[in-house]
């Protein structure tokens, strides 16, 4: 199928069910980033103790469930800064509004990265089966560092969606760049979880 015929088949789907397609298009998207995720660790050396590491089906589908959840809502997103901050004026003519396109960035980056993360690392540590304070231990160790990188990379990434993808392309756009930022998650999140195991396990030998 060629990619006009992707993009004409996403459209009407858009068209006609916009929650669902979002909710499928980002699930996929973050399960690819989460593969990509495996195989770099069995690639780049996480054999702990020379032991072969299976590839963890549950992990990428809680990728899965988790961009499926979270796409329709940032669709919602999406539709709201279109509406507050509109780049050109009501009859469309014009140049684009660099004021409105930066606001659009920086309410994206101030309100939902932070909301966002807090959303990844709870759910990750509620389908992983932690406990609160497991699920808390993860926030207070990753939350900072994550956050600061997701400054470094994405006022970028929105700044070239917000300006140039048509509307009902923004989460895949976002998605899509998202799967290096899944990788990244991924990783961050699945050292934490090796670490947290790992504290667990000893305390399990020493009682």
């Amino acid at each position: 199928m060629s990619s006009l015929s992707i993009a004409r088949a996403y459209q009407h789907s858009f068209d006609t069910h916009p929650n669902i397609t979002l909710a499928i298009t980002g699930g996929c998207l973050n399960s690819l980033g989460d593969l990509v995720a495996q195989i770099t660790e069995k690639t780049w050396g996480r054999r702990e103790h020379n032991h072969y590491q299976q590839y963890d089906f549950s992990r990428t589908l809680r990728f899965f469930c988790f961009g499926f959840a979270l796409s329709p809502f940032l669709g919602r997103w999406n539709h709201f800064l279109e509406s507050r901050f509109p780049l050109r004026s009501v009859s469309g003519s014009g140049k684009v509004s660099i004021k409105a396109l930066s606001k659009r960035v920086a309410c994206d980056q101030l309100i939902m990265a932070p909301i966002g993360l807090v959303l990844f690392l709870g759910s990750m540590g509620i389908m992983e089966g932690r406990d609160t304070s497991q699920i808390k231990e993860k926030v207070r160790d990753l939350y900072k560092p994550a956050l600061l990188t997701n400054w470094k990379v994405w006022p970028v990434a929105q700044l070239i969606n917000f300006r140039y993808m048509p509307l009902p392309y923004r989460v895949p756009f976002q998605s899509s760049c998202g799967v290096f930022w899944t990788l990244y998650l991924s990783l961050l999140n699945s050292s934490e979880d090796n670490k947290q195991d790992h504290n667990a396990a000893l305390r399990r030998a020493t009682t």
